[in-house]
């Protein structure tokens, strides 16, 4: 008896490659620049809220020391460039950050939290928009508790 031996040939094999990469090049173009963009509006959205929690943890952790609390202060104009996390005692920078180019921030200038983790003042909160892709972060007044959502 003779056994068969079942394998794959060189032209079966060529043409799944085929297959596979017409396959890719149709699904490739889906991936658009709006969904990059997208991504970028969630990654801001992200650091803005992680910066506003550091300015609180600051602000509690200096609490004995520093009655005056720690500020978020945006930088640039309308339409943010990026943001610093300030002292409110002496005055000084303790952190300094920027936003992604085509990320659209608009919304209040300044968070402000006292030593007990509160806002000293009202502010609104921040809109962070790009690629078709909307978040909101905001800040609950009582608590200071940092909240980041998507609209």
């Amino acid at each position: 008896m003779k056994m068969q031996r079942k394998a794959v040939t060189l032209v079966e094999m060529l043409v799944v490659v085929i297959i596979i990469a017409v396959m890719v090049f149709v699904a490739i173009p889906r991936f658009s620049m709006a969904t990059a963009k997208a991504g970028s509006a969630e990654t801001a959205a992200q650091k803005l809220a992680a910066g506003v929690r550091y300015a609180r943890s600051l602000a509690i952790s200096g609490a004995a020391t520093n009655r005056q609390g720690f500020s978020l202060n945006m930088t640039g104009s309308s339409g943010y460039a990026g943001f610093q996390i300030v002292n409110l005692s002496s005055g000084q920078v303790v952190k300094t950050e920027t936003i992604a180019a085509g990320v659209t921030c608009t919304g209040a200038n300044d968070f402000r939290f006292g030593p007990l983790g509160n806002r000293l003042i009202d502010s609104d909160s921040l809109t962070v928009s790009a690629g078709g892709k909307t978040l909101n972060v905001s800040v609950v007044s009582a608590t200071g508790m940092v909240k980041c959502q998507q609209q």
